[in-house]
């Protein structure tokens, strides 16, 4: 019950990684908002999450790549909870594998809105409400930020934005009490790793190779993302701030 009656938002948190954490926060007792677009998915998983507790969660349709909707949901979940003591900024795409020569303007535009923006505007909008709770900040970000990844350019931008960010809302926020770190998952067994290997020529092969990139012989799970968060966001983590924490089973190991 590490995060007893305490009150996070965890965007994108119907699927894949942000599900883990939405888990893992009700399970220890949290209030957990889970923000997405799909309402079939978010309302189930909250209703479900709600009758098993001990923590209780609520849906709230939003999409992260329009501004005002995220803004809005976040005042909706203080008014919900009476207070907020976290946000995970996990919502994001990624596209197909795509080379430099091929992406557009406006596709690098919309990616960076999903996937950097939102960042950028939860963690703004959040900070007056954690500012009363001395909450904290997590970023999902990637491994791909500090590694790369062929003809995913415009993603690994996004996803490095993210950690600069991080950094330095960790230095703007700290003495408030404010902590803000970020983690990189690398391979983990998710909706949109299944997605991005179906753009792929032999989409099981190309699992297979990816999950014997850890030491582990297998990819992450959600859950396990989900722990990370919740270290982060506890006292277990009092010390840390600025951190880009990387989730990645020894992958980058003897590169």
């Amino acid at each position: 019950m590490r995060f007893k009656d305490r009150a996070v938002i965890v965007t994108g948190g119907s699927k894949g990684i942000g599900e883990g954490c939405s888990r893992v926060f009700c399970a220890e007792g949290g209030l957990v908002a889970i923000l997405a677009r799909g309402s079939e998915a978010g309302s189930r998983l909250a209703e479900e999450l709600s009758k098993t507790g001990p923590g209780r969660a609520i849906y709230i349709s939003c999409d992260v790549g329009q501004p005002q909707q995220l803004i809005d949901a976040i005042e909706i979940v203080v008014k919900s909870f009476g207070r907020l003591d976290c946000i995970i900024n996990n919502a994001g795409a990624h596209p197909p594998a795509t080379t430099i020569d091929n992406t557009t303007i406006e596709q690098m535009e919309e990616l960076m809105r999903i996937n950097y923006l939102s960042t950028f505007v939860g963690s703004k909008y959040a900070v007056p409400h954690l500012r009363k709770t001395k909450g904290t900040i997590i970023n999902m970000s990637s491994m791909t930020a500090v590694l790369g990844q062929e003809h995913s350019t415009a993603y690994c931008a996004t996803k490095g934005a993210q950690v600069s960010l991080t950094k330095s809302l960790a230095i703007e926020l700290g003495r408030e009490g404010i902590r803000v770190n970020a983690i990189l998952p690398s391979n983990i067994d998710t909706p949109l790793m299944r997605d991005w290997a179906s753009t792929l020529d032999d989409p099981n092969s190309a699992l297979d190779r990816v999950s014997k990139l850890q030491v582990f012989g297998r990819m992450g799970t959600i859950e396990e993302m989900g722990r990370i968060a919740l270290f982060l966001a506890t006292d277990d983590s009092s010390f840390l701030t600025g951190q880009a924490i990387e989730a990645e089973g020894g992958a980058s190991l003897d590169y």
